[in-house]
């Protein structure tokens, strides 16, 4: 039996019901798309509060196409900063590469990049909902469906019923288990220290990513006078450090290190410096079974080499909001989203793993050999092979049909 579900329109009461699980920035994006498609939709988050953790963000230009056409990019071009390149150094100082992803040349320049602390984003994509549209403090722990719809259950609140049902409750997601089984995140080799600051020094002609052996470090302008940073190091998993230590720990692993690094971390009080190990998922060919799907890191978690993970989750919420809205079936609708989604957020997971072994590496002459190879790439090939993920519009991109 086919799974109705009408188009959406302004009469929102007259649309079957859309429950999104998770109230970060996946599931905020695609519950703006939804609700802008004229989708009666209902957004349920486990913290009692939007909090989202003190890190910066990268939004590369397919992101960005996708915000504007919500209507969100002003306001986050008012709190951001837009990037304008970058450079890969080594620890030393040297200048591997520079990148100025908006030209030269017309045919090589791209649309916006914004560089953005994750809780003004996180927001800002809240501020654009109706304030009935989020319920915090509702923490999932399962599903049941059948033909006519869906229960969503929590631990703390009644049963909510609706006709489809989003999984957007990131990389550890209940909703992904119950479709897939619980099965743990993949470790990626080496794990991460976050922080913002606002150093005394200027530092942003340092924008970009500093690489050593077996570590890296980066500093991502975000506006207001503040970079994020992260730093990397091979590790094992699950290795953490003593209360009160992180900092003092990170100055030693990093002491040497130019481009201002040291100055950067000292800046940083150390309970304001985050720390976790690099996970992601091995790409799977369907996030779906009948009334339920997934969409960002519940989906595709991937590393963060690329700068894709929320990209992507951005990308997900405007296919997933066309496909419903223009697909008069439920499961057409579904069928659509994966088809026009999975084999580019496979690729693009797939990518930032390769690319996070390599930038990893601690071989002196595969090191040598990596840094030569960057640096004698032309910066037109650069950013032709940044064209490829970064120049897209998921909104106009052709949803399959039914025999694709």
């Amino acid at each position: 039996m086919a799974r109705s579900f009408p188009h959406g329109d302004s009469r929102r009461g007259s649309s079957p019901r859309i429950i999104v699980i998770g109230g970060g920035i996946a599931g905020l994006t695609a519950a703006i798309a939804l609700w802008r498609a004229g989708c009666d939709v209902r957004v349920f988050e486990q913290a009692a509060e939007l909090n989202e953790v003190g890190a910066g963000i990268t939004l590369w230009s397919n992101a960005t196409v996708v915000l504007a056409r919500l209507g969100v990019l002003e306001r986050l071009r008012e709190l951001g900063h837009r990037a304008r390149g970058g450079m890969i150094g080594t620890d030393r100082g040297k200048i591997i590469s520079r990148l100025d992803p908006h030209g030269p040349g017309k045919d090589l320049a791209m649309p916006e990049i914004l560089a953005i602390h994750r809780a003004e984003l996180q927001q800002t994509l809240f501020d654009a909902l109706p304030g009935t549209t989020v319920t915090l403090a509702a923490r999932c722990t399962g599903f049941d469906q059948d033909d006519s719809g869906v229960t969503a259950h929590f631990a703390d609140r009644a049963d909510e019923r609706g006709a489809l049902l989003i999984g957007a409750d990131g990389i550890h997601s209940v909703i992904r288990a119950q479709l897939w089984g619980d099965e743990a995140p993949r470790y990626a080799g080496y794990t991460c220290w976050r922080g913002i600051t606002a150093p005394a020094a200027d530092v942003a002609g340092h924008s970009g990513e500093i690489w050593g052996r077996g570590q890296r470090f980066g500093i991502v302008p975000i506006g207001g006078q503040r970079i994020y940073w992260y730093a990397t190091a091979n590790a094992k998993r699950g290795n953490s450090d003593p209360p009160g230590a992180r900092k003092k720990r990170l100055l030693q692993r990093f002491a040497g290190w130019q481009f201002q690094v040291p100055e950067i971390i000292e800046s940083t009080p150390d309970t304001a410096i985050l720390h976790n190990d690099i996970l992601d998922r091995p790409p799977r060919t369907t996030w779906t079974r009948g009334r339920v799907t997934l969409v960002g890191d519940a989906a595709h978690a991937t590393t963060p080499n690329l700068g894709q993970g929320a990209a992507m989750a951005i990308e997900d919420s405007i296919v997933l909001a066309r496909a419903v809205t223009e697909r008069g079936d439920l499961g057409a609708a579904l069928a659509a989203y994966e088809a026009a989604r999975v084999e580019r957020t496979t690729m693009i997971t797939g990518l930032s793993r390769r690319l996070g072994r390599m930038f990893q590496w601690e071989n002196p002459a595969a090191r040598w050999l990596r840094d030569r190879l960057f640096a004698m790439t032309p910066a037109s090939i650069h950013r032709r092979q940044l064209d490829r993920i970064a120049r897209y519009d998921a909104s106009r991109v052709a949803l399959p049909g039914p025999d694709s």
